[in-house]
């Protein structure tokens, strides 16, 4: 994975004018090379500093939201496995919200799809779901564009810390409502 990954970014910092759109189009190849996200965000504040590559990151993740979104409509059997470990993931009547996946998504091994499967279910429609995912993108790609070239330095007791802080806010930030069936409301007293 290192040596694709130095070739593209290579070939991205060789091109010139071309280099933005290059890297943006490579955000939205860089899952079929099975590419994490977060090295692409890291690779963008290196390459552009933090203000573009944090610009570049966030109009890429969208844009691959987006195409998503479409691709996803056209393959039920991929978009059932998707709800099938969401249920797993989450419980079956979980609903997450644009904040809680926004967290989610500052966690590096939770899969970026399955993210947008809960976004897609939580804003069916493509405009708003073309708003929410560019709301829960920024995070993403601010985060990582800014302080990516900091994390690699942290020790593993940061890591945790950061991983535990991530939690409590993903906690915070959870929809309180509870679903409660008709049965389980009006079950009779037992004695």
């Amino acid at each position: 994975m290192d040596e694709r990954l130095l070739v593209a970014f290579a070939f991205i910092e060789s091109s010139g004018f071309l280099a933005p759109i290059v890297f943006i189009l490579f955000h939205i190849l860089r899952q079929f090379v099975f590419i994490p996200v977060v090295l692409v965000c890291m690779a963008g504040g290196i390459l552009f500093g933090s203000v573009l590559g944090s610009l570049y990151s966030l109009i890429g993740l969208t844009l691959l939201s987006i195409g998503f979104y479409f691709v996803i409509h056209k393959m039920p059997k991929t978009k059932e496995k998707l709800l099938t470990t969401k249920s797993k993931w989450f419980g079956r009547h979980a609903k997450l919200t644009v904040g809680q996946i926004a967290v989610l998504r500052l966690i590096p091994f939770v899969h970026y799809q399955l993210l947008n499967v809960c976004l897609m279910e939580r804003k069916p429609g493509l405009k708003d779901y073309a708003v929410s995912s560019f709301w829960a993108n920024l995070p993403l790609a601010f985060f990582y564009t800014v302080f990516g070239e900091f994390i690699s330095q942290f020790s593993i007791s940061m890591m945790i810390l950061i991983l535990f802080a991530l939690s409590i806010l993903f906690y915070v930030l959870r929809e309180k409502v509870i679903v409660m069936k008709w049965k389980e409301f009006f079950q009779p007293a037992k004695s």
